[in-house]
């Protein structure tokens, strides 16, 4: 009897995963836990193993391809049973758009027909309430909208367009040029493209601003000199990062709209009395970020530890899945490769994210003189919805107080 294997709940609020790699080909017997494919869930890689022994008879969904939990992933069964499509149901293919001809110019006719079948309305519609305010206001049934936007969401540009359209002939020529010099395609997949649906849907969802000032890192910067000594005796690399978590907590703490997350269903706004931190990544593959679990319990050894830990982790794709989850404020430094300042998207659903930039020697005033110290500029973006300018101003300062008085940290004894 042919067995369909669906894709599992692999993780609290997981509704999907991209295909990343089969590593098993039809055909192919396979015992109970042997891995099958690897699914990539909120940028990690997961192995599904199997459920069961026996022969792999088809492969439902090719790689890079997104499935929904619940949907085929392949069928096993015994090597005399043929999997087809009437028993095992093909999981729907992404059309694919076909690479334009090597001429140098050409001529393209777009036609949109009254002939065209609109959707018929579907069960769960993808869309901010910004977006169905929009539709309402238009006089549009935004069940009847075809979503471009990522993950399959209704943008208001797709009401706009269905609005303009009104279930006419449209026709529009279009030039169409292609360059002579040379082209190179990459696949738009993997953590590329997770990290594209989840900075869309940070900008959709959330009212973003960015508050900027500058802080004197002089006394940071010495008492790291000092204990880098002590760390690397233990093999440990100690960067800024566990000093800025050290006075990113108690800032926290007192305004606690920072740590937060916006609950549009139920109209709450959840305050989060622990603090889970999490640290944005460069990697080879992309953007990653790994969380600092319970921060606040954690000295500046502890928290360079576990930091160095993650990092690696993250380098090598080898995170788990609960290492990315559960996050309530994020960091982000781009210190170590240059520039002024950015205004970094923030990491939906929280509501707030630091940026942490370049640290360098420049002349100040200081007790009414002018000396060189170490400057910096840190940026917060902040969800406008939430919480108000003056709020996050005064949430900056009390960061900026600890981190120009170190002694405030009220560092451990490591």
């Amino acid at each position: 009897m042919v067995y369909e294997f669906r894709l599992p709940d692999v993780g609290e609020g997981i509704a999907e995963g991209e295909v990343v790699k089969w590593l098993v080909k039809e055909g192919t017997e396979v015992n109970e836990n042997q891995p099958l494919v690897e699914i990539m869930t909120d940028k990690v890689n997961v192995e599904i193993p199997s459920p069961k022994r026996g022969t792999i008879l088809k492969l439902m969904a090719k790689e890079g391809q997104v499935v929904k939990v619940g949907e085929v992933l392949l069928a096993i069964g015994e090597k005399s049973e043929q999997s087809t499509q009437s028993t095992v149901p093909q999981i729907a293919q992404t059309p694919q758009t076909k690479p334009l001809p090597k001429s140098v110019s050409k001529e393209v006719s777009v036609t949109v027909s009254s002939e065209v079948k609109f959707p018929e309305k579907p069960h769960e519609v993808l869309a901010t309430p910004a977006t169905r305010k929009f539709a309402r206001d238009l006089g549009v049934d935004i069940l009847l909208v075809q979503a471009t936007g990522a993950g399959g969401r209704i943008t208001e540009q797709d009401v706009q367009r269905f609005k303009q359209l009104g279930r006419t002939t449209a026709q529009v020529a279009v030039q169409v040029t292609t360059p002579r010099g040379s082209e190179e395609r990459i696949e738009f997949r993997g953590i590329r493209r997770k990290i594209a649906e989840h900075m869309m849907k940070s900008k959709e969802m959330t009212a973003q601003v960015t508050h900027v000032d500058e802080v004197d890192m002089t006394e940071i910067v010495q008492l790291r000199e000092k204990a880098k000594i002590s760390a690397e005796k233990r093999g440990l690399k100690l960067t800024y990062l566990p000093f800025i978590i050290k006075a990113l907590v108690p800032a926290l703490k007192q305004y606690p709209y920072l740590n937060a997350t916006l609950d549009e269903e139920k109209a709450e706004i959840v305050l989060k009395r622990y603090y889970n931190i999490g640290i944005a990544t460069d990697t080879e593959q992309g953007l990653v970020v790994p969380i600092v679990k319970d921060a606040e319990h954690k000295s500046i050894t502890q928290l360079a530890s576990e930091i160095e830990m993650l990092g690696e982790k993250a380098r090598t794709g080898q995170l788990a899945l609960d290492e990315v989850q559960g996050g309530t404020f994020t960091i982000t430094n781009v210190g170590g490769i240059g520039g002024i300042f950015a205004t970094p998207l923030i990491n939906y659903p929280e509501v707030a994210i630091l940026g942490l930039h370049k640290i360098t020697k420049r002349p100040v005033v200081k007790d009414g003189q002018i000396a060189i110290r170490d400057m910096t500029y840190i940026s917060l973006s902040f969800d406008h919805r939430v919480l108000d300018g003056a709020m996050a101003a005064r949430f900056v300062t009390i960061i900026k107080q600890y981190l120009e008085d170190p002694k405030l940290l009220l560092l451990e004894t490591d």
